[in-house]
């Protein structure tokens, strides 16, 4: 078996989305040292589904004769295996069909003990692959049974079982449990991948008695995953650290629909440049694009009169644009994915501001995982998400290897979240439409609060958002409907990697659901509090930004939120308390002082730097959204010392880069993400 753990798998890969094949062995006796195989069984599982379309079978001749004894269990007999092909023969067809992917099992280091000896006796290479024990899982959850033997938990977990005893039958039973295990496994906070690993090695006990009888070491098999972020994440930084804006060509060149494909050549000739954009042919339509290649085809099609043709004939409509303030990878992403070499690029209010041709970004090409973005917009399930969001933890990784700004990778990882939650939107919005539950019945936003809304998020992200629609009360059939589809973006959200938030600052819940009139309301209650407690969870409000659905409306609710904070002495009072209210984690002489070895640079650090620069936005009426924007923007105001703020924003880079670096480290230790 030629298998490569650490050149393709991620430790921070949500089990839900793991690429996976189930195996198990048949074998003439249950001693690693002395049994053969006389058959393999494996399935593939992708995107949380089985695909029983894939599957390997095949019976082993062991070159011995089967034990009756062992016939017994699995049925094989001599005769069955008599014409079967050698190990070495089965090893190959297995290795190739296996691949790069983990190999989960049902006591698994049993089989892959097995199957090294194998391999050592027909004297092939042996890496072994990263794997994954089902029983080991089923023992970090504890259940109340007799025994964790595979027909036990299957119905413990009401699974039938049936051709037991097989190896293919026992492969698809595990995968089956596999899968029914995921959801009691994310609600012990075991998620990932490398999650799964930490847990399934807590039990010393089990391993002891594992390694006694000659069977195979998980930890070893783990540990050569480790480093494999590092090596999957070589990447151009470039394109996460600069925007569309910073590399697109303004301004933007139009024709009119009446111009001639003559006039349009003349344009880009004169210009040197290779498109121009079309105006829309009615007030309110699309624009659209022509391109030297849609000339030149126009001409070549024979035409007599091609070049006296109106633009409109040949024009492609509509547009493909990327925001303004977009990372150039979602631009190249998007050219990439959708074979365009042009692009448009609009500003936050829809007007096309420059072009973007693939000649543009030539220079800034990075590899394959620069397409993430658009991978999420494009996803369609909830295993899609969570398998593209794996692959940020590459890119993170990648970055902070070329020591980019821990900023701009927060801006990066943010970005993403805020893309995650609108494929989540647009995902549940097709489900219950599938379901009968028909279209949104009011206009709606979905807003990400906290610091994924100030950009400035890292891997150790929860859910904060909130909803604000048109009309309705609470209760209403279009509350309840919203409340609906905000309850799967939670749970597909959970599911992908990003946890519920603990405190419960979600749009399914009725209190960050509202209407425009209904947040109005709750602004106004906010504004006439009247003790700093009162106010807790409801400043990182302040910091929303709109991932879907209708902006103007989103726009208008923070609009009036800022402008009523801004105009309330005591709000602003109490607000202030709350940012000063910090407990430095500094002891006697300058020393630390640790919980179970760690300290919260969050709680202690960036969170005081973070809630003064949200004061002061409120103020002073700055919309900036991330802490560096508001602090730079506030000095410009303030006549206290410039070196304050500076400190303060150099403050919050270097805790940010702490925070992240232990965080990397954390994901291939499959210890839980913190601060």
């Amino acid at each position: 078996m030629t298998a490569h753990p650490a050149a393709e798998i991620s430790s921070a890969t949500p089990l839900i989305s793991l690429s996976a094949v189930f195996l198990d062995t048949e074998t003439t006796g249950l001693d690693v040292n002395n049994a053969r195989v006389v058959q393999v069984g494996a399935v593939r599982v992708a995107k949380g589904a089985i695909a029983t379309s894939a599957s390997f079978d095949q019976l082993v001749n062991p070159g011995e004769p089967i034990p009756p004894e062992s016939t017994a269990i699995h049925g094989l007999s001599d005769a069955d295996v008599s014409e079967a092909a050698d190990f070495a023969t089965v090893a190959m067809q297995l290795s190739d069909w296996i691949g790069h992917a983990v190999v989960i099992g049902y006591s698994i280091g049993f089989d892959i003990a097995i199957l090294q000896r194998e391999h050592m006796r027909a004297g092939l290479v042996w890496t072994p692959p990263r794997t994954l024990d089902v029983r080991h899982l089923v023992r970090v959850l504890a259940p109340p049974l007799p025994d964790h033997a595979l027909d036990t938990v299957a119905g413990w977990l009401n699974i039938e079982a049936s051709d037991r005893h097989r190896a293919l039958g026992d492969a698809l039973l595990t995968a089956k449990v596999f899968l029914a295990l995921l959801p009691q496994l994310r609600d012990r906070g075991i998620r990932t991948l490398a999650e799964a690993e930490r847990a399934s090695r807590s039990s010393t006990s089990q391993a002891m008695t594992e390694a006694e009888a000659g069977w195979h070491d998980a930890v070893q098999t783990a540990k050569q995953a480790q480093g494999s972020l590092a090596a999957m994440a070589r990447i151009d930084s470039y394109p996460y650290r600069h925007r569309v804006g910073d590399v697109m060509r303004t301004p933007a060149l139009f024709a009119a629909c009446d111009d001639t494909v003559q006039d349009v050549l003349n344009t880009l000739m004169r210009e040197k440049v290779s498109s121009l954009f079309v105006r829309p042919a009615t007030h309110g339509g699309p624009s659209g694009i022509i391109t030297e290649r849609d000339v030149l085809r126009a001409i070549e099609a024979g035409s007599a009169d091609a070049l006296q043709l109106p633009v409109s004939d040949i024009a492609i409509r509509p547009l493909e644009t990327v925001p303004v303030d977009a990372f150039v990878y979602r631009a190249i992403g998007r050219m990439s994915r959708k074979r365009y070499r042009h692009l448009g690029v609009h500003d936050a209010a829809g007007k096309i501001v420059g072009a973007l041709s693939a000649r543009d970004l030539l220079k800034q090409r990075a590899q394959d995982a620069i397409s993430l973005g658009d991978e999420i917009s494009e996803a369609e399930t909830p295993h899609d998400l969570g398998a593209v969001w794996a692959r940020l933890t590459l890119v993170a990784q990648g970055l902070a290897s070329e020591q980019v700004d821990a900023r701009d990778i927060a801006a990066v990882i943010s970005r993403e979240l805020c893309a995650l939650t609108r494929g989540a939107c647009r995902i549940a919005e097709k489900e219950m439409a599938s379901e009968g539950h028909g279209e949104p019945p009011v206009d709606y936003a979905m807003l990400v609060l906290g610091s994924g809304g100030r950009g400035e998020s890292l891997l150790a992200m929860d859910q904060d958002n909130a909803i604000v629609y048109s009309h309705g009360d609470p209760d209403s059939d279009q509350d309840k409907w919203l409340e609906n589809l905000a309850t799967r973006v939670a749970d597909m959200l959970h599911a992908a990697g990003v946890p519920y938030c603990k405190g419960g600052v979600m749009a399914k819940n009725a209190e960050w659901r509202m209407s425009i009139e209904g947040w109005k309301t709750v602004v106004s209650q906010w504004i006439s509090r009247r003790r700093p407690t009162d106010i807790l969870n409801t400043d990182i409000f302040f910091d929303a930004v709109d991932v879907y659905g209708d902006r103007e409306m989103a726009d208008a609710v923070l609009a009036t939120a800022f402008e009523a904070g801004k105009q309330s002495r005591q709000f602003l009072q109490l607000m202030s308390i709350n940012a000063a209210d910090v407990s430095t984690p500094l002891g006697w002489f300058g020393r630390f002082n640790l919980q179970d070895g760690r300290v919260d640079l969050k709680k202690g650090g960036i969170m005081p730097i973070f809630s003064a620069a949200r004061v002061l936005a409120i103020r002073n009426g700055i919309r900036a959204r991330s802490t560096p924007e508001r602090l730079l923007a506030a000095k410009a105001l303030s006549d206290l010392p410039g070196e304050l703020f500076e400190n303060l924003i150099e403050a919050h880079k270097v805790l940010l880069g702490a925070i992240l670096k232990q965080q990397l480290v954390d994901i291939e230790a499959g210890i839980p993400l913190s601060n």
